[in-house]
């Protein structure tokens, strides 16, 4: 067996504005797409995206020379398995990938996705059959960026399809915001804070979040604050959910009795396979759990859906942020859920040109 790996930076613009706390965002997303081949499987490509986030420690340059090192970690013949080998050879993938580099989640992300894709076209399997996880998901939340209250508003009215709305806070006029989009609006308001807040922000805004509907709390303060997390969720009514401080499994255990739920994202923590230990940990920890995800393109999304069985919420509307994606096979349905196949791997392709 040899393997190859080809790889390709894209830029895509955003369909509107999309800004968060800690992050001013741009005009677009930057992502890193790569395919993995497998020479005795000339016919099979497997199709992987690492989104970086420099607040990780990551960029598209650390992702091309990091996966060079990840693709050696993979031993000769690894991927020749069966199909009731796919959970196994998973966890094995993941803790050559470990014991080779630390962090770098988003290279382990393209790479492992890639594997994973490439696995269940071999055998005949969508992922989430290989990693022995259900087609059953939930639906998708839709997510709307900082902006004037009346423009978020507006963006509001017009995500009414979806069951909940994620509205990103830690600006100016956080209440206004969430007022403007409950007059809108009538299902639940989830907010996430990208850690711009500070403990006295928090508790005196608790009231009017349960007052407007507001179903949880996504990290609202610094990463490194476990005890300010603590402190505010001691204090609210609503759960808190960890995301910038549960990057991967490991952070697990430091956050119990310290925050009811943790955000798994699949950039974060490594890939599909990690993603998916990572939400039986924790509800073994019994947390909530949380599936999200960066603005990838459906690549990404579909990596993530073929997880999103073992998550509580899910908010994975990457996809829906951007133009010009160029995969296809990924498809929303009426009830906002992402439709999960048979079809082997992924589901996904290349658009044609």
């Amino acid at each position: 067996m040899s393997l190859q790996l080809s790889s390709e930076i894209i830029h895509l613009p955003y369909r509107e504005p999309f800004r968060i706390a800690r992050a001013h965002g741009g005009d677009g997303m930057s992502s890193m797409i790569v395919e993995l081949r497998n020479d005795s499987w000339p016919d099979l490509v497997g199709y992987g995206e690492g989104y970086p986030d420099a607040y990780y420690g990551e960029t598209l340059e650390t992702i091309g020379v990091v996966l060079p090192l990840l693709l050696a970690a993979i031993g000769p013949d690894e991927l020749e398995v069966t199909a009731v080998d796919g959970a196994a050879l998973s966890e094995r993938i993941g803790e050559r990938f470990e014991a080779t580099i630390a962090h770098h989640g988003a290279a382990k992300c393209a790479l492992d996705t890639a594997v994973h894709d490439l696995v269940g076209k071999h055998l005949g399997l969508p992922v989430h059959r290989l990693l022995g996880l259900s087609s059953a998901i939930g639906p998708t939340d839709f997510t709307i960026g900082i902006d004037d209250p009346e423009v978020v508003a507006a963006r509001a009215a017009r995500a009414t399809r979806f069951p909940a709305l994620k509205i990103k806070v830690g600006g100016p006029s956080d209440l206004e915001t969430l007022e403007a989009v409950r007059r809108v609006f009538d299902g639940p308001i989830r907010v996430d804070a990208n850690t711009a807040w500070t403990p006295e922000q928090g508790a005196r805004l608790i009231p009017d979040l349960i007052r407007l509907g507001v179903e949880l709390i996504e990290q609202p303060f610094p990463a490194h604050r476990i005890d300010q997390l603590g402190w505010l969720q001691e204090r609210s009514a609503l759960p808190l959910v960890a995301d910038e401080s549960a990057v991967t499994i490991r952070d697990l255990v430091g956050l119990v009795g310290v925050v009811d739920g943790v955000n798994v994202k699949l950039a974060k923590c490594g890939g599909p396979g990690p993603a998916s230990r990572m939400l039986a940990r924790a509800r073994e920890l019994g947390f909530r759990t949380f599936l999200g995800c960066m603005e990838e393109t459906s690549l990404g999304i579909a990596a993530s859906a073929h997880v999103a069985a073992a998550a509580d919420w899910i908010d994975l509307d990457g996809c829906l942020l951007i133009s010009g994606d160029p995969f296809e096979g990924l498809e929303l349905g009426a009830d906002c859920r992402w439709q999960l196949t048979d079809t082997p791997g992924l589901g996904i392709r290349r658009r044609a040109n």
